[in-house]
């Protein structure tokens, strides 16, 4: 039992006196002290979390609106508020550069070759209606039992490239691809009228060949119309006239034979 006294006694020996404890209490009244000069200073407010009675909230949070109608103050709305809302956005054709109007306007400048050509409308990069009548154009040669898709699209694209090389050498303001490429584009409906013909008759005979003739001279004389008209080329729509003959009849000579 001596034995087992004596590593009771040294197994709670320790360093802790009284003097420690004296110090650990006052410094736990000296951090009541400082908790409650906070609260006094602070005021008797509530827990974010409690409950409190209307009457204890200070003046400025104060509920003054309805049931189910809260109100918001004006930092709120501020926060909440939107600069750009989704009536001010552009509609979807707009941001695709597709106006039916400019559409309808040069196609009727097209099919009217005597209608002078509103040069601002036929200087822009429209390539709806080109793709709207080459496709038709391809279209209507299928139904006369001629596959011509990639030479419509081959000529299309080197014609466009001639065209645009051409004009450039005789404009002094020069041309973009795009604006040569939706002229020859939109000025191809006579030519999808030639080809919807060739589905009735043959275009084989001298019947054929005077319309052929005339569907050119008809492509040519709009697409020079509007080259002048949108360049400011004046005197020369006879000079470009002839290389437009050239490549109109390329697709003609596609729907006859």
């Amino acid at each position: 039992m001596s034995d087992f006294e004596q590593f009771h006694v040294d197994f709670y020996q320790s360093n802790y006196t009284i003097d420690d404890q004296e110090e650990g209490y006052n410094s736990y009244g000296s951090n009541e002290n400082l908790c409650g000069s906070r609260k006094s200073q602070a005021g008797e407010q509530p827990p974010a979390g409690a409950f409190a009675p209307l009457e204890m909230l200070p003046p400025s949070q104060t509920y003054t609106g309805q049931i189910l109608q809260p109100t918001y103050s004006p930092n709120t709305l501020s926060h909440l508020s939107y600069t750009d809302g989704f009536d001010e956005e552009p509609p979807l054709l707009e941001e695709l550069g597709i106006n039916f109007e400019h559409i309808w306007q040069k196609t009727l400048t097209v099919l009217n070759p005597m209608k002078p050509a509103d040069g601002s409308i036929m200087n822009e990069t429209d390539l709806t209606g080109p793709v709207v009548f080459c496709l038709a154009l391809g279209a209507t040669l299928l139904l006369a039992g001629k596959v011509h898709f990639g030479y419509v699209y081959g000529m299309s694209a080197i014609g466009c490239l001639a065209m645009h090389a051409l004009l450039n050498l005789m404009s002094i303001s020069g041309v973009s691809h795009g604006c040569v490429a939706s002229v020859l584009g939109y000025c191809l409906l006579p030519m999808v009228i030639l080809s919807s013909s060739a589905v009735i008759f043959s275009l084989q005979g001298i019947l054929g060949t005077f319309l052929a003739l005339f569907i050119i001279g008809w492509c040519s004389l709009s697409a020079s119309k509007i080259f002048t008209s949108a360049l400011a080329m004046e005197g020369q729509q006879l000079l470009i006239a002839y290389p437009c003959a050239l490549l109109y009849g390329l697709f003609a000579l596609l729907t006859v034979f």
